[in-house]
């Protein structure tokens, strides 16, 4: 949404000032919510203007500005589950984030894959192997 004109908002500041008004009364005349009108008032007191401040921006992240540190730890450790790399930041750097943290500044750098330990998945395949053996076999009887 568009912020108001300046014209508008000095015309309810002068419409409030020029006195046997409330402000309710001026929000309503002027189609817009009490509050706005308050806080008008108050920027106009305080600030002495009524121009609208910049809406919106960028949020940054947690981790914005660690770009290089983050490559280097996912070069260094490319096997490492998403909590080894936060247990390796809050040790490294005394600064500890989330999972969430993490995966998010590592989706901005697209360095993101699905990492599976050769060991797991290796020992996974193996238990697999076990127990269908002894399941399928009828030396078990």
């Amino acid at each position: 949404m568009k912020a108001y004109s300046i014209d508008l908002r000095e015309k309810i500041v002068q419409a409030y000032e020029q006195g046997d008004t409330s402000v309710r009364k001026v929000a309503s005349r002027f189609g817009v919510a009490k509050s706005f009108v308050q806080k008008l008032l108050l920027m106009k007191k305080n600030e002495g203007h009524v121009k609208p401040k910049p809406q919106g921006g960028l949020m940054k992240g947690e981790l914005d500005g660690c770009e290089v540190k983050i490559a280097a730890m996912v070069e260094k450790y490319p096997d490492a589950t998403l909590l080894e790399y936060c247990e390796y930041w809050g040790m490294n750097y005394n600064h500890w984030v989330s999972t969430s943290t993490m995966c998010r500044a590592l989706q901005k750098l697209t360095l993101t894959l699905k990492k599976r330990r050769y060991a797991a998945a290796k020992g996974r395949r193996k238990e697999s192997k076990i127990s269908e053996v002894s399941i399928g076999s009828k030396s078990n009887r």
